[in-house]
């Protein structure tokens, strides 16, 4: 389950950051930011599951970080 969402999520990022380079349109890199930051908690999780602590909560640091960025450039 983690592995299809995880596949999805980068089909999703590598979408909007194609798009974003492409056309020079940058009003979607909240979007962008927001599934990488997803992307980074399953990766956590599945790090989780493999035991390795250490790994699995700098992911999710990270993707704490990236949520509270994506949120405050809607704002």
């Amino acid at each position: 389950m983690l592995t299809i969402l995880q596949i999805v999520f980068s089909i999703l990022v590598v979408s909007f950051s194609t798009y974003g380079i492409i056309t020079g349109d940058y009003r979607l890199k909240f979007l962008m930011i927001l599934f990488l930051g997803v992307l980074l908690l399953i990766l956590g999780l599945k790090e989780f599951q493999k035991e390795r602590k250490i790994n699995g909560w700098l992911y999710i640091g990270v993707f704490l970080f990236l949520v509270f960025v994506s949120i405050t450039s809607i704002f």
